[in-house]
């Protein structure tokens, strides 16, 4: 039996998100410097977010640019292959504040995982970056079982 897709193939995957204070877009390597500033100044708030904690990510001794730009690559490739969708979230001036991760459950494919982070300096985003995406992940995408901030 052929493996069920992560997105149906008619499916017209919605590349952006705005709200109050912030906005999504695909992340990708034009976002390596700003991305990698954001997380590593930001580690311990990261790894204290639901979804992150006892994870391995981020590293507490960082990475080089050259291996975030892996990772940026890595899920801009997932996007294009709608494997996968992670979203860069950035502030009204542009800058990176945070990011979400948008996965099929590695225990149940069928289940819909969802991470989130926001940088240190703008924790009082954690909340209604969260809100804004449960709600638009309900309404604007085809996903029946979605658990946000929840380990696949």
């Amino acid at each position: 039996m052929p493996e069920q897709p992560f997105v149906p193939s008619d499916f017209v995957v919605p590349r952006a998100l705005a709200a109050d204070g912030f906005r999504l877009e695909p992340l990708g390597p034009q976002h390596n410097d700003a991305d990698h500033a954001a997380w590593t100044s930001s580690i311990e708030h990261i790894r204290a977010t639901p979804g992150f904690e006892g994870s391995q990510w981020p590293p507490s001794a960082g990475m080089t640019l050259a291996d975030n730009l892996r990772y940026l690559e890595r899920h801009a490739r997932d996007f294009e292959e709608r494997t996968g969708f992670t979203f860069t979230v950035l502030d009204g001036m542009n800058e990176v504040i945070g990011c979400v991760y948008i996965y099929p459950s590695r225990s149940n494919p069928a289940v819909t995982t969802v991470r989130s982070w926001v940088r240190a300096s703008r924790k009082d985003l954690d909340a209604p970056l969260h809100q804004a995406v449960a709600a638009w992940l309900a309404s604007d995408w085809p996903f029946a079982e979605v658990r946000y901030r929840a380990d696949a």
